[in-house]
């Protein structure tokens, strides 16, 4: 084999290995480390990557706890990386804590992360107070007048009861249900009106802040407005509903006259059949009567004259009382003959 073939071989594998020394090993990094005058191992980096961790994601922010002059442990960090946390996060939000003289430890910011928090924006908080602002809140006083709140609240972040607290939403809950409380109290909506203060000093008073992760500065009512008579519209709905119940029962007072209306006719039309059926058997009693000798034909004749003469009457007076009909024009008025 050639001298020249054999240099160009054993460039090629000192070239190879170089590239897998150093994509395997991070030896920028640890130069890095050591101007940064922080003490990693190169073995301690390589640890990292058998153990598949990112060895940037921890060196980075340890150096950068160096010369904040924190005190933090590297296998702490890779801990903490390894179960999940942000470690760049919880270094600033160290940072952080140190500048504005917060009393925030490794163990309690990691927890913090760990809880799914923004440990760096609670220390931000804690500095910057943040204002919420609540959606309008709707409450009706004694009067019946629908009042309606918007309030802005000033809280802080509480550090201690960040793991574990309730967050915003609870605040916002509860600060709403204490205006709404405030106003159903207040026997007139001109007061609300007149001294919205009262609002926020009544829910100020409630420690509405207690078992969150925010510590409440102050409430202050941003907007307020009158929204519906909800007094006159509940007695309107009452006088409707009270006008329906009398219908109903007016109904059902004529349905029942209507009914024994009825009933009254069929027991009408039912004595008028026992009346026909009984003037149908007159015939036959009056033929037994003939036969057994208790009606003579005298008397009979006597009872066909008394009904002829009844019939006589009674077509004379239907006569006259056409003809006095007949005897008024149209005013009204009886014309003489």
């Amino acid at each position: 084999m050639p001298v020249d073939l054999t240099l160009i071989i054993i460039l090629a594998l000192v070239v190879i290995a170089l590239a897998v020394l150093f994509t395997f090993v991070p030896v920028m990094l640890w130069i890095s480390a050591l101007a940064a005058g922080v003490k990693v191992g190169i073995f301690q980096l390589v640890g990292m990557r058998l153990r598949r961790v990112i060895p940037a994601r921890v060196v980075n922010p340890l150096i950068k706890a160096e010369k904040a002059g924190l005190d933090v442990e590297l296998n702490k960090l890779e801990g903490h990386y390894l179960a999940g946390g942000n470690v760049d996060r919880v270094v600033n939000a160290l940072i952080a804590a140190q500048r504005a003289n917060i009393e925030l430890t490794f163990e309690r910011c990691a927890a913090i992360d760990l809880a799914g928090r923004n440990v760096l924006e609670a220390v931000q908080m804690s500095v910057n107070p943040k204002v919420i602002e609540t959606p309008f809140i709707a409450g009706v006083a004694m009067d019946g007048i629908e009042v309606k709140a918007k309030a802005r609240i000033t809280v802080r972040a509480n550090i201690d009861r960040l793991v574990g607290g309730a967050g915003e939403d609870t605040v916002i809950a509860r600060v709403g249900e204490g205006i709404v409380s405030t106003i159903g109290s207040s026997h007139d909506h001109k007061q609300v009106l007149e001294n919205p203060d009262s609002i926020s000093q009544t829910v100020l008073k409630k420690g509405l802040d207690a078992g969150t992760a925010f510590e409440i500065l102050s409430i202050d009512i941003a907007d307020i407005d009158i929204g519906k008579n909800i007094g006159a519209g509940l007695q309107t709905d009452q006088a409707e509903a009270d006008k329906k119940i009398a219908q109903a029962k007016a109904e059902e007072r004529r349905a029942m006259a209507v009914a024994h209306e009825q009933e009254m006719k069929a027991r009408v039309e039912e004595m008028r059949a026992k009346v026909v059926e009984a003037e149908a058997e007159v015939p036959l009693a009056m033929s037994d009567a003939l036969k057994s000798g208790n009606l003579g034909v005298m008397d009979y004749m006597n009872i066909q004259n008394v009904m002829a003469d009844t019939d006589m009457r009674k077509s004379i007076g239907e006569d006259t009382a056409q003809s006095d009909d007949e005897d008024h024009d149209d005013s009204g008025y009886t014309r003489r003959t």
